[in-house]
């Protein structure tokens, strides 16, 4: 790093400014938000000038400050930054800086901030870590370190409780959207007002959960997917997290707000002695003017640009869950996969029950070798006729459970992740397994990676089916907290298998949607958002999913016209729609199905593919709409030469008619070709006929202006409940 002479330090990138003033004992942020423009050395220092607060009555003789590092030596009376003791002593730490480098990279673009503060209370040094990507993301992560004093307190650990990264926000940040859900209803917004008083959510079930916050944004009231300036955090870690979104009535230091969160750590769970460290996860921020769509296009962008982001067109899948569950009757899925093969799948998935003696949910898990019983030839022959019609292979495993009924369990008890007084309830008829022992981590390192070799692999389905309660070590001198060294592990453990099998990809399923974060994302290849293949439901869960991800790390199953988890029964077009948003994939046993229904698998399978280099490198885009029963989204492309959008309507709604609906993220200068893709049938309409523009592009290519199409909105059809449809655009030359 390049170390620089000046006190201000800023930041640009994407339309986004991020500025630090150094002078301080611990530096502060004077702005994170909108390009402030190329600020000479009288800006900065004016923006400096009016970062001072008033000192307010009955308050502190100085101005209250906020700065990277808050704790109540600055006066700060919401949630500390840094939180810990030295055998009950020790808890007011005062850290200073010491030192610190900035680069920034030739193009001028983004760039890092490290800043090194010694506390003189605790012996303890932190170094803070800030990088402002080319996206307009801000990446933040803090490394603690214990240091000796040459005094009898190196022998006592310091109980490190908490360390957090938390950005302040302005006061026009009035409102609060984050996640939550349930399994199968997974990322379900709750919006609030942002009042004084701290909005926190713990997650403590060992994995971000299927009621995950996900994404955390502050905005101005009433922000939408299109409009709205928003401020968001994401906690990237796959264990326990801490989110908040906190402000006093003192307000943090001239801003108002606070926004941030870190790892949720157990009491007793960060023991540090002289020499040990700590590094926290990633916290990554997002500033937009233009909404919630704005943030997804710079996490989009940001994930788009990794080294290890899929680059291949993403396969077209067979899953066999909901064709065949545990019934791995040999004929029927050898049919199975000649009958994927004529519809056009590329990939296919064997789920659970092909192992030890898993022939149900209970027992079997943790034995991970091929079942004998049920698969007497071992895989070979499913394998054999998956590869000789050229398709990938994959598998399901779910290394991080155990039944009690498995040989691994009765041989190795001391392996649970379970209180050594004894277990307690049971989750679909599971335990956890400690995969941070040494024997056991080795264990199923080995027995996975023989299982990658023998079958020549492609593709894991990684699947943890229950939360994490009661999670320590068994230890003879005293239980131990380990989630945070479960999470380890896991990394651990996946970085080694990619590493022995390169090109080996692994989803991210746990219950459905209950570990999706950028932590589990630096190594795994998409995420399973739900257990749920109803289309209204998945509509709406893909919706938010997106807004972290792009829909080429998004997977989704067309499933049968019965939902396996709702039972609800919906009509063929609108679940294939929905599943082509996403990467795609089918969970319908092809062996029921008609004539008519293999060819309009193989049609979408062919549209998939038609369309799949648009949709996984496009922009997301959602109309903000008032009727909450219609949706409209798409995938617009990079250069907004092409678009596709889906117009859905998920119930009846009071209103008989739309309205003028604008199509987000067309240009208004120019003209567009427009139709209504028919090719896997027709929606099922509430209306005699229309509108005009509707009736002819259904039949054939028709011209809009942008200004018509983005500006002043067209009238959509009525459709009846539980129906969708696909709308191309082109765009021709600007209008005159």
């Amino acid at each position: 790093m390049t170390k620089t002479p000046n006190q201000i330090v800023h930041l640009r990138a994407a339309a986004v400014s991020v500025v630090y003033d150094l002078s301080a004992p611990t530096p502060q942020v004077l702005h994170w938000g909108a390009d402030l423009g190329p600020l000479d050395e009288a800006g900065l220092a004016a923006l400096s000038l009016t970062a001072a607060a008033a000192v307010l009555n009955n308050a502190p003789d100085t101005p209250r400050v906020f700065s990277m590092l808050p704790t109540e030596y600055e006066a700060w009376s919401g949630t500390p930054a840094i939180a810990g003791h030295l055998g009950g002593t020790r808890t007011t730490p005062r850290p200073k800086t010491v030192d610190w480098d900035v680069e920034v990279p030739a193009d001028g673009v983004g760039g890092a901030l490290s800043v090194r503060l010694r506390d003189s209370v605790t012996p303890v040094e932190i170094d803070l870590h800030h990088r402002l990507t080319h996206a307009g993301l801000l990446e933040t992560s803090l490394t603690l370190r214990r240091v000796a004093e040459g005094s009898r307190t190196d022998d006592t650990p310091y109980d490190l409780t908490g360390l957090l990264s938390l950005m302040p926000v302005p006061g026009r940040a009035d409102e609060i959207l984050e996640l939550s859900g349930k399994w199968c209803r997974e990322r379900s917004p709750q919006r609030t007002a942002f009042i004084d008083g701290t909005h926190a959510r713990h997650v403590r079930r060992g994995k971000p959960g299927h009621d995950s916050p996900y994404l955390m944004f502050a905005g101005t009231s009433g922000f939408g997917f299109r409009h709205g300036e928003v401020w968001a955090s994401h906690v990237a870690w796959s264990g326990n997290q801490h989110w908040l979104a906190e402000r006093l009535p003192e307000g943090a230091g001239a801003l108002r707000g606070v926004l941030g969160g870190g790892e949720l750590l157990t009491p007793g769970e960060v023991r540090l002695m002289p020499g040990a460290g700590y590094q926290t996860p990633r916290v990554v921020y997002a500033w937009s003017d233009a909404g919630m769509d704005g943030v997804a296009d710079r996490f989009h962008t940001a994930l788009r640009s990794r080294p290890q982001h899929p680059t291949s067109p993403r396969p077209l899948v067979l899953n066999t869950w909901e064709v065949v569950y545990f019934d791995h009757a040999l004929d029927r899925l050898l049919d199975l996969a000649d009958r994927a093969a004529q519809v056009g799948v590329e990939r296919v998935v064997l789920d659970d029950g092909w192992f030890g003696a898993r022939r149900d949910a209970t027992a079997g898990l943790g034995d991970w070798s091929v079942s004998t019983d049920a698969w007497p030839e071992g895989l070979h022959p499913f394998v054999d006729r998956i590869r000789e019609h050229g398709m990938q292979f994959g598998l399901w495993f779910e290394p991080e459970m155990v039944n009690l009924d498995s040989d691994l369990a009765r041989v190795h008890p001391e392996w649970l992740l379970a209180p050594s007084a004894g277990l307690g309830p049971s989750s679909r008829q599971q335990y956890v397994l400690n995969i941070a022992h040494p024997d056991a981590w080795a264990y199923l390192h080995e027995q996975l990676r023989k299982l990658i070799g023998t079958y020549g692999i492609d593709f894991i389905k990684w699947d943890h089916n229950r939360d994490l309660h009661e999670a320590v070590w068994r230890d003879p001198d005293g239980d131990r907290p380990a989630v945070h060294e479960q999470t380890v592990a896991l990394y651990r453990l996946i970085d080694a298998l990619k590493a022995d099998h390169p090109g080996l990809e692994i989803e991210s399923c746990a219950g459905g949607g209950g570990r999706i974060d950028l932590g589990i994302l630096e190594r795994t290849d998409r995420v399973w958002p739900s257990d749920c293949n109803d289309p209204i439901e998945r509509e709406v869960i893909q919706q938010w999913t997106s807004l972290l991800l792009p829909p080429e790390l998004i997977a989704s199953h067309v499933g049968g016209a019965e939902s396996h988890t709702t039972h609800r029964v919906t009509a063929t077009p609108f679940r294939l729609i929905t599943s082509l948003f996403a990467h795609a994939g089918i969970e319908w046993d092809l062996t029921r199905c008609n004539a008519g229904d293999l060819r309009t698998l193989r049609e979408w399978a062919g549209l998939y593919r038609e369309a799949r280099d648009l949709l996984h490198t496009g922009r997301t885009v959602h109309a903000d709409l008032e009727d909450p029963a219609t949706l409209l989204h798409g995938v617009v492309a990079g250069d907004g030469t092409r678009a596709l959008y889906v117009w859905a309507r998920l119930a009846t709604s009071a209103a008989g008619q739309s309205g003028r609906v604008r199509f987000p993220s067309l240009d208004p200068a120019a003209s567009y070709r427009v139709r209504i893709r028919r090719d896997l049938g027709d929606a099922s309409l509430h209306q005699n006929s229309g509108p005009a523009w509707f009736d002819a592009a259904r039949t054939d290519w028709i011209t809009l202006p942008g200004t018509v199409l983005a500006t002043a909105g067209v009238p959509m059809p009525t459709l009846n409940p539980q129906q969708a449809l696909l709308i191309e655009l082109e765009r021709l030359v600007p209008c005159p």
